[in-house]
C-alpha cells in the first residue's frame, strides 16, 4: 500500500496583513512547514501557526528562508556558505522555542524559496544550511527536493530524509522545478495535479513537463496555500489519493 505525506507553507502572515489559508489547510495536510519571520511571518503569527498545528496534530516543521520580507523570500541573494549556516541556525531556534511554548516541537526541517532553489543546484550552500540544522538537532528530518543537491548534502551528512514532489509546480527534463516566470511552470487545475501526483506515486518517478520519467523515492508532496484555490486544490488532491488507496500520514525520515 502506497503512503505519502502532504505538507504546505504556512504562518506567511505579516501583522494585519494575512496570507494563504492557515486554518482550512491544518484540516487537510498532515505536515506543516511554518515560516520563521525573516521571509515571512512574525512572533504572532508563528505562535498562532504553531498552536493551529499542535491542536490539529500535525506535524511541525520549520521553514528558514532569506531575511527578505518585500521579496517573500523568492529573490536570489549572494551568502556565503557560514552566512547561510547561521541563518539556518537563527530561524530554526526561533521555530523550536515557539513550537515549545504551543505544547509542540519541530520534527522536520525545509528551506524555502530561493534560497531552497539555490541549494538545490548547489551542494556545498545545501550542505551548509543542513549542517545548521543539524548542530541544532542531529534527529531532525530534513524535507529535500529529490535528487536534486539538497538531497546528495543531506545524505552526505547521514541526516534524516524525507523526500519531495510539488503538486503545483512543473519539472525540468533534470528533475528541477521550473522557473516561475515560464508558461506552464504553476499548476491551477485541481483535477490535473491530483491526476499527475496520482501517476508520479504509481510510476514512483518524477515526470517532468516533457513526460520524461525520473525514478524517485517520493515522502512527500508539497501544497502551496497562497493561491485563491489552494484549499480546493488540496482537498481534491487528498480526495483522489484517498479514493486511490494511498494512506496520509507523516514521515518518518530515514537516513
Amino acid at each position: 500500500m502506497m503512503r505519502v505525506d502532504l505538507n504546505a507553507d504556512m504562518g506567511e502572515s505579516f501583522g494585519p496583513w494575512p496570507m494563504g489559508a492557515d486554518s482550512a489547510l491544518l484540516d487537510i495536510i498532515t505536515s506543516a512547514n511554518i515560516a520563521c519571520g525573516l521571509h515571512a511571518g512574525d512572533p504572532d503569527v508563528m505562535a498562532g501557526a504553531m498552536a493551529l498545528a499542535v491542536k490539529n496534530g500535525v506535524g511541525i516543521g520549520a521553514h528558514p528562508g532569506f531575511s527578505d520580507l518585500q521579496g517573500f523570500g523568492r529573490r536570489r541573494m549572494e551568502i556565503s556558505q557560514d552566512a547561510a549556516r547561521n541563518l539556518t541556525i537563527y530561524q530554526f531556534g526561533a521555530a523550536q522555542a515557539m513550537a515549545r511554548a504551543a505544547g509542540g516541537h519541530v520534527r522536520h526541517l525545509k528551506l524555502h524559496g530561493a534560497l531552497a532553489n539555490m541549494a538545490a543546484e548547489d551542494e556545498a550552500l545545501a550542505r551548509a544550511c543542513y549542517q545548521g540544522a543539524l548542530m541544532v538537532d542531529p534527529d531532525i528530518i530534513i524535507v529535500v527536493l529529490v535528487g536534486t543537491a539538497q538531497e546528495r548534502a543531506a545524505r552526505e551528512l547521514d541526516a534524516r530524509i524525507a523526500r519531495e514532489i510539488f503538486a503545483d509546480r512543473a519539472y525540468t527534463e533534470d528533475g528541477l522545478l521550473m522557473d516561475r516566470r515560464l508558461p506552464g511552470a504553476l499548476l491551477h487545475d485541481a483535477d490535473e495535479m491530483a491526476a499527475r501526483i496520482l501517476a508520479m506515486l504509481q510510476a514512483e518517478a518524477i515526470i517532468t513537463a516533457q513526460g520524461i520519467h525520473l525514478p524517485a523515492r517520493i515522502d512527500t508532496i508539497c501544497l502551496h496555500g497562497d493561491g485563491p484555490s489552494a484549499v480546493i486544490a488540496a482537498r481534491k488532491l487528498r480526495d483522489s489519493l484517498q479514493e486511490a488507496g494511498v494512506t496520509l500520514a507523516q514521515f518518518e525520515g530515514a537516513r
